[in-house]
């Protein structure tokens, strides 16, 4: 086995608004260690991050895109800000969190939002995912009544996709790929005043 493949991926959330903590907590949850940044310094939501667990470590936007895997829960509108904090996003893995709601499809160039973001990070590996349930929903326990919660995953890129999949069921959830950001992204996307056919349909997964 190279060293490649015995290294452990290391993860990191931009955003810490309702989506971000949730997230921070499925790691939480799992012992996984993530970092969480925003544009704001660290100190100012260290507490927050503490009382999460002690796996979730607040640093810099510059810190946390060193990450291998990155998690976009920032508002969609702020995508291209985060983007810019690196010249090219070769080797790195995004998974896109955000919601165009509002965004018309106009603005998108006729796109699928996720398409939009991932031209954004040129080099990287999109995959939109974890998006489509509410806040509140993501942040509790995805085990229930011997089930799983679903998560659903979109990317053209199959390597990436079994990445994310394998992550989701890290923590706790049952991925279900969903295929290409132009056909399965659009049943998780929203532009306009429209949502997609997945958005908040809380499912779960049963052996």
């Amino acid at each position: 086995m190279s060293k490649s493949e015995n290294k452990v991926a290391s993860y990191a959330i931009v955003g810490f608004g309702t989506i971000g903590k949730a997230l921070a907590r499925a790691f939480a949850r799992k012992g996984i260690e993530v970092s969480v940044a925003t544009t704001r310094d660290p100190e100012s939501f260290a507490s927050d991050a503490a009382a999460i667990g002690p796996g979730i470590i607040p640093t810099t936007l510059a810190e946390a895109v060193k990450a291998d895997v990155i998690f976009l829960a920032v508002r969609f509108e702020s995508h291209p800000d985060v983007a810019k904090t690196l010249p090219t996003w070769q080797g790195k893995t995004i998974v896109d969190v955000t919601n165009a709601y509002g965004v018309s499809l106009e603005q998108l160039g006729g796109q699928p939002s996720a398409k939009v973001v991932a031209q954004a990070f040129t080099g990287g590996k999109l995959i939109k995912g974890f998006n489509h349930l509410g806040a509140g929903i993501l942040a509790q326990d995805p085990a229930v009544h011997g089930g799983s919660r679903v998560v659903y995953l979109a990317s053209d890129d199959d390597g990436a996709a079994t990445e994310i999949g394998k992550l989701a069921e890290n923590l706790g959830f049952s991925p279900v790929q969903l295929g290409g950001l132009s056909e399965g992204g659009l049943l998780v996307q929203a532009h306009g005043n429209s949502w997609g056919k997945l958005i908040f349909q809380d499912s779960f997964k049963f052996d």
